[in-house]
């Protein structure tokens, strides 16, 4: 029997089951088992577990072996493809006997669960098809014992209800539209007109992150070749955008017929109506279909007996075909030598072939959500956010394309976020223009969850929180704990009520010592009718000084999994900039060595043919680049390349030609402070005329340079000032210095910041 897939909101697809449970019976209707197995990483816990080993231990361990639902990794290709887990396990004995042990292991059934939409519909009781199974204590919902293929075999059919997260997208970014647009608050998606300019303006630029199917690397340089101007090349660019067609030359055949840089050939004109839509290139399985009924004369079921023969590619029954077709064609009279290319043609294209009905579906979500990125992107970017609040990275990169689709993202507040991502009426937009800012959600913010975030709001309907102390004087502590509230603050929910969030950090031990004495002292009856304890209480900010930009985003990037508030890089770039100039955007080939530098945003080793090599992602906030670092380098700086590190780097910079990009190789890398010593000129001191010479030899004495531990240093020169003369002195090289920044803040601290230079 065939199977049933049907794509359904995924906040409401529990709804459809619960329908047909009622539509057909509930002894007929079960959802299906799945079973489990002990793949790579879960193996290695769960032996280490049975041993008694550390959990640490096993944890690390599992954690080298890369994750890929898509191509899961074995402990055998982990072995030979992953170097630190190789290294591992030839250096440790504990980690060798582990993972021996775990090998046999590898791949069984480890547990029973329920398949997330595969539902099976049977004709009368599933007891007369098949045996169920319920986990204990949960009679009222059991499974089919036998799994989706085994369901298939024994002849019932099984449904699909798949939980497409696009279509809760749309659902909520509708919902956002009529909420923030008067105009809008009868907007339906499925009576837009498929013509419309602005979304096919935003697909030809390539700027499809977020538009359903749309958003790879691949498809944007696709779609900004191709410049789709209707609805058919929507559907077109889903069928072809598979590794058969790119590589058989069809897509380029399509987008040079498209922009009539080349002649499409419908071959006869009783095929032109078929083949109009997609310049002559066959692309999809109705296709085959119509032509084999036009040309050879098939029926309706022996076009489709046709498609299936050649998705099979079965010789004997393709031979039967072409005879057939070419039998057809001649009693139709039609030219023998027509329909052997035709043929030829069909059987060349059904491998790449696609069903249009199915692609066309995908494509009118995909156009709905162009549209809606186009019209509102407040509202659609918003609705995106929320979709994926668990998912940090993708969150990152929603969150860089709204900012570049000119929206502002204001950060999470305890007074006004919502628990999603949510449109915010600014005070400055215009009236009947869609709104052009989002404000963060609360469950967004990493360890807070969506019941604490649901007391948050629940208690701020009683009035708007005052400091820290009223918030946690108000809360719930068994819903908003201690950990809610600490990611709150270093994900900045507290700004508008204090900036400073170190000391916010400090207090708040002393806030919610201050909580549960208010609660206890309310719970009490006076003798003297005196229950105001808060009153008494201390309820001042801890004397803190606030974080540096640094701390401050390394703390945010705690809370929210990236740097929202700034990027990590402008710590560093006043002094990074005058070693490396050029801005990762700007770079191009060079003959020449280049200086580069930025923030580690990754790093992986990899086994290649040339053996062990590191690659690593350099980002400085204008683009982020991949450098490729040779094992004999990596060893010498393993401890600098560190992911969140700065790292400055010579290297060469050439045309890659694979990948269409710059290939990066490394040859020398440092951190601050080793660049710094290489490249600077001299560390310049500016004194005035009462200067203390006495104090200038006690800081500098505990960092002056060590040549014979290969440390030259560098010169010092003090620029002295008196109200008669001035004049630059260079300190003996007895004088000559390291340079690390606790040097200098102790010389600005005494000097003043423009009293220390750094000369390169």
């Amino acid at each position: 029997m065939p199977d049933f897939d049907i794509d359904f909101c995924q906040d409401n697809r529990d709804r459809v089951i619960e329908y047909v449970k009622e539509k057909y019976g509930r002894a007929a209707v079960s959802q299906i088992a799945t079973f489990g197995t002990l793949g790579a990483k879960a193996v290695v816990r769960d032996a280490g577990r049975v041993l008694d080993m550390p959990y640490l231990f096993c944890d690390g361990l599992s954690k080298l072996i890369p994750h890929n639902p898509a191509d899961p990794w074995s402990l055998d290709r982990a072995l030979a493809e992953e170097p630190a887990f190789k290294e591992r396990y030839e250096n440790e004995e504990e980690a060798r006997a582990l993972i021996d042990l775990a090998k046999p292991l590898e791949g069984l059934t480890r547990n029973v669960g329920m398949h997330a939409g595969g539902v099976l519909i049977a004709p009368g009781k599933l007891t007369d098809f098949c045996p169920l199974y319920c986990q204990p204590g949960q009679q009222s919902s059991a499974v089919s014992q036998y799994d989706k293929d085994d369901v298939e075999a024994v002849g019932l059919v099984k449904f699909d209800f798949l939980g497409l997260r696009n279509l809760t997208i749309l659902e909520l970014a509708v919902r956002y539209v009529r909420e923030f647009n008067p105009g809008r608050a009868d907007l339906d998606l499925m009576t837009l007109p498929l013509d419309d300019g602005g979304s096919y303006k935003l697909l030809s630029d390539g700027n499809t992150t977020a538009v359903f199917q749309l958003e790879s690397r691949g498809m944007k340089e696709l779609l900004k070749k191709l410049k789709p101007s209707n609805f058919e090349d929507i559907i077109a660019v889903l069928a072809l955008y598979r590794p058969g067609p790119l590589g058989s030359g069809m897509v380029d055949d399509f987008v040079n017929r498209k922009h009539g840089r080349a002649r499409a050939e419908y071959f006869d004109d009783a095929l032109e109506p078929v083949l109009k839509s997609t310049y002559g290139v066959i692309v999809y399985q109705e296709q085959v279909m119509l032509i084999s009924q036009i040309i050879g004369g098939y029926t309706l079921g022996g076009a489709d007996m046709l498609r299936r023969a050649m998705g099979k590619k079965k010789p004997e029954e393709m031979a039967k075909h072409r005879e057939l077709f070419q039998d057809g064609a001649a009693a139709k009279g039609y030219d023998k030598q027509l329909a052997v290319t035709l043929f030829d043609l069909m059987e060349k294209f059904a491998e790449y072939g696609f069903n249009k009905s199915h692609t066309a579906a995908y494509a009118l979500i995909a156009y709905h959500t162009a549209w809606l990125k186009y019209h509102h992107p407040a509202e659609f970017m918003a609705a995106t956010l929320s979709s994926d609040m668990d998912d940090t990275d993708k969150v990152q990169i929603f969150w860089a394309d709204t900012l570049a689709n000119g929206v502002k993202v204001l950060p999470p507040d305890v007074n006004e976020s919502q628990y999603r991502f949510s449109p915010v009426h600014d005070e400055h937009m215009v009236a009947g223009r869609p709104p052009r800012t989002i404000r963060y959600g609360l469950g967004a913010v990493k360890g807070t969850g969506q019941g604490a975030v649901e007391e948050i709001l629940r208690e701020r309907g009683n009035g708007r929180f005052t400091d820290l102390f009223d918030f946690c004087r108000r809360v719930d502590r068994h819903q908003v704990n201690r950990r809610t509230i600490e990611a709150l603050i270093r994900a900045g929910a507290f700004d508008a009520l204090q900036p400073n969030r170190a000391a916010l950090l400090a207090t708040l031990g002393s806030a919610i010592e201050a909580a549960e004495q208010t609660a206890r002292a309310a719970s009490q009856v006076s003798l003297f009718g005196d229950n105001d304890v808060a009153e008494s209480l201390n309820q001042e900010l801890a004397t803190v000084p606030p974080w540096d930009m640094r701390e401050q985003l390394m703390q945010e990037k705690t809370a929210l999994g990236y740097y929202f508030g700034g990027h990590l890089f402008d710590f560093y770039k006043e002094e990074a900039r005058r070693i490396a100039p050029t801005p990762l955007a700007r770079l191009q080939p060079s003959r020449d060595p280049q200086w580069l530098t930025g923030i580690l945003a990754d790093v992986r080793v990899q086994m290649t043919r040339r053996g062990k090599m590191v690659f690593a992602v350099l980002d400085d906030g204008s683009s982020q680049l991949e450098i490729s670092v040779f094992n004999e380098l990596y060893e010498m700086h393993r401890a600098r390349l560190r992911v969140d590190q700065l790292i400055i780097l010579q290297g060469k910079v050439s045309n890659d030609e694979y990948s269409g990009g710059m290939r990066i190789v490394a040859d020398s890398i440092y951190d601050l402070q080793l660049a710094r010593e290489s490249r600077l000129r001299a560390l310049r001191i500016t004194l005035n005329g009462n200067a203390d010479a006495k104090r200038l030899r006690e800081l500098l004495n505990p960092y002056r340079a060590e040549p014979e531990n290969g440390i030259p240093g560098t010169p010092v020169e003090v620029a002295y000032t008196s109200d008669s003369a001035r004049c630059v002195v260079r300190l003996s090289d007895d004088w000559r210095v390291r340079v690390p920044d606790v040097l200098i803040d102790q010389l600005t601290q005494w000097a003043g910041a423009p009293g220390v230079q750094l000369e390169y």
